[in-house]
């Protein structure tokens, strides 16, 4: 059903959660009775209660968001990404409301719904930029892939039983070379996903740099690097070693033979993101990971 209202939001969430259908239908509830129109994927609307005045659309292109003002997400870190998908290809940015556990994308929690809606229907949010990296594999000097990430771009093992042989490059010069489960690519938004569970460090989102963290590396030498953003980062998989997989925000894989090389940089197109309020990163970080802060008295005035 199409609408005529000025203002369109277009929703994306997990409807394999029951939360996240209840959410959706607060959410839709909330935003129709202030008088903006809802969107939403037909695939998904047959899982969720939803109104008629709903407009559905039925194929999952960046172009099903053309006139939407924002993209608001509901679920856990696999649909936050998900959604950084759709806002990346359309411009449109992501409001993400956390469903799961840790959820470093989302800007609200499930008992923030009725704050989310108030924020969106007054026009109350802000909107940053978050880096992100495109990803070129070769082979045989011939480029056979390629990709983009808003987290990491991830070099791994294909299978458990031998490591993965690779050499390091950075900005046209080799590092370093080791057998490891596999190495990890990130964004500063992506140093507390897939590169801080391999023990990398936690960049803060404003600060613009690449990071490479080996995984399990049997090496002496197998710190987390933390280049310039405009530094171009290589892995390259040793010929004549068993295959290696590339996954990308861990939704997107492809192998990886003997003898390819995977090229890292900045991206050219960021992912918007919606902003509610001015909470720094310091206190989204002790709040997702309950870091103990008992005792702090800060500095004295």
């Amino acid at each position: 059903m199409t609408q005529n209202r000025a203002r369109t939001v277009f929703l994306l969430a997990h409807t394999g959660r029951p939360a996240a259908v209840r959410s959706a239908e607060l959410v839709v509830k909330g935003l129709l009775n202030a008088g903006l129109g809802v969107r939403v994927l037909e695939a998904e609307a047959r899982d969720l209660p939803l109104p008629g005045e709903v407009e559905l659309v039925g194929e999952a292109t960046p172009q099903c968001l053309d006139g939407c003002e924002l993209l608001i997400v509901l679920g856990g870190d696999g649909t936050l990404l998900r959604g950084a998908e759709f806002a990346r290809a359309s411009g449109v940015p992501m409001l993400g409301v956390n469903l799961g556990r840790v959820g470093f994308l989302a800007e609200a929690e499930r008992d923030d719904l009725d704050k989310v809606v108030d924020r969106v229907v007054s026009r109350a949010y802000e909107v940053e930029e978050r880096m992100t990296v495109d990803v070129v594999v070769h082979r045989n000097g011939d480029i056979v892939h390629t990709d983009w990430a808003l987290n990491e771009a991830a070099v791994q093992k294909a299978g458990a039983e031998k490591l993965l042989e690779v050499v390091l490059e950075i900005d046209g010069r080799p590092v370093t070379g080791f057998g490891c489960d596999g190495i990890v690519l990130s964004t500063p938004t992506g140093s507390t996903a897939y590169a801080f569970s391999a023990g990398g460090p936690v960049v803060w989102p404003e600060v613009e740099a690449l990071l490479m963290v080996p995984i399990s590396a049997h090496a002496l030498f197998a710190k987390p690097l933390v280049t310039s953003p405009d530094s171009v980062l290589a892995v390259e998989v040793l010929p004549h070693v068993p295959p290696g997989v590339l996954w990308c925000d861990g939704r997107r894989t492809v192998e990886l033979p003997p003898g390819a090389r995977v090229e890292v940089r900045r991206g050219a197109v960021p992912v918007r993101l919606a902003r509610l309020h001015h909470a720094s990163f310091t206190d989204r970080l002790v709040a997702k990971f309950a870091l103990p802060v008992s005792g702090w008295r800060g500095a004295p005035h």
